[in-house]
């Protein structure tokens, strides 16, 4: 028996050797037609992204007036880095950014909210993926009328008997930025909502049913069972957030206070526009450029392995 167990093993090694040889060929031709579909995109992607981003960094080692360009190596990184402005500006960037955590937690508590399907939870989830559709020009323009001193803000104010705080928000240099922040909250309340509602489908409802077996209150099912199970869902959020507040609030701040007052709002993307088209001075902005996405990029590697190292 032992023999014949033996011949049948070097049967089946064979024909799976025998598989494996005839497998190679084809998973050879699979790869070729993969690349080949693939090299199309490889190739638009290169031209819309890969080459603007060296040419960008090529240019920030020149001095570039938009028609010719004269290399001048790490001069317009010195001129940066030593330019108090810059450095005011990048203060307003680090209040973005200290503003997401709280982009990420409100839409997470309602998500929440509305995963236990409360009282007109559809009609809620509506009304708050609303903003998502609306233009960031349409956002900034209601942000004017809402902060402004005849605004919507000061009415309210005045019906709740609080008139003696009116204010004009947009006229000063650090309440202007907690009206911008403010508006990216909510202009990102919807996205960052429907994210985690749809991470919250895809977690298990035994979990919650065992927890709550075992005595588990809402806000230690909300800390110790949700949150570590949304933890991708909230890395996507915190990187889409992140790429929002750095990189695609000009047109709101355009329309809303136009970087002022003085540099009170004006972000490192706004201070690019400022100095490549106002100032004409397009090398020095390809390195704030080139500054911007290295923050961005630190930033998003960052955040991804410190998910990483608390799931391991």
């Amino acid at each position: 028996m032992t023999r014949i167990a033996a011949i049948d093993n070097d049967a089946t090694s064979g024909r799976s050797r025998a598989a494996g040889r005839g497998a190679g060929p084809l998973k050879v031709a699979e790869r070729r037609a993969g690349i080949l579909f693939s090299l199309p995109v490889i190739v638009l992607t290169g031209a819309l992204l890969f080459l603007p981003i060296i040419q960008t960094f090529y240019y920030s080692l020149t001095s570039w007036n938009g028609i010719t360009s004269d290399w001048i190596g790490l001069e317009n990184y010195q001129r940066l880095f030593n330019d108090p402005v810059f450095w005011r500006v990048l203060l307003n960037n680090v209040f973005l950014l200290l503003s997401i955590p709280f982009a990420l937690l409100i839409p997470l508590l309602i998500a929440f909210l509305l995963h236990q399907h409360v009282i007109g939870w559809r009609f809620f989830r509506s009304v708050y993926f609303f903003p998502t559709a609306i233009s960031w020009v349409v956002i900034g323009m209601v942000a004017v009328r809402f902060f402004a001193g005849e605004g919507i803000l000061n009415s309210l104010l005045q019906a709740a008997g609080l008139g003696g705080i009116r204010t004009d928000m947009l006229t000063n240099e650090y309440t202007a930025m907690v009206a911008v922040i403010l508006t990216l909250i909510w202009s990102v309340f919807g996205t960052n909502t429907i994210i985690f509602i749809t991470g919250m489908a895809t977690l298990d409802r035994d979990v919650y049913e065992a927890a709550r077996v075992d005595g588990a209150g809402a806000i230690a099912t909300f800390r110790y069972i949700t949150i570590p199970l949304l933890m991708r869902f909230i890395q996507f959020a915190f990187i889409l957030t992140l790429i929002t507040s750095f990189t695609a609030l000009f047109s709101l701040i355009f329309v809303m206070t136009s970087g002022g007052p003085g540099y009170g709002t004006t972000t490192l993307e706004f201070f690019v526009y400022q100095k490549a088209f106002k100032q004409g001075v397009f090398g020095y902005a390809a390195a704030i450029g080139v500054v911007l996405a290295t923050i961005v990029f630190v930033i998003s590697i960052g955040q991804q392995r410190l998910l990483r190292s608390r799931e391991d």
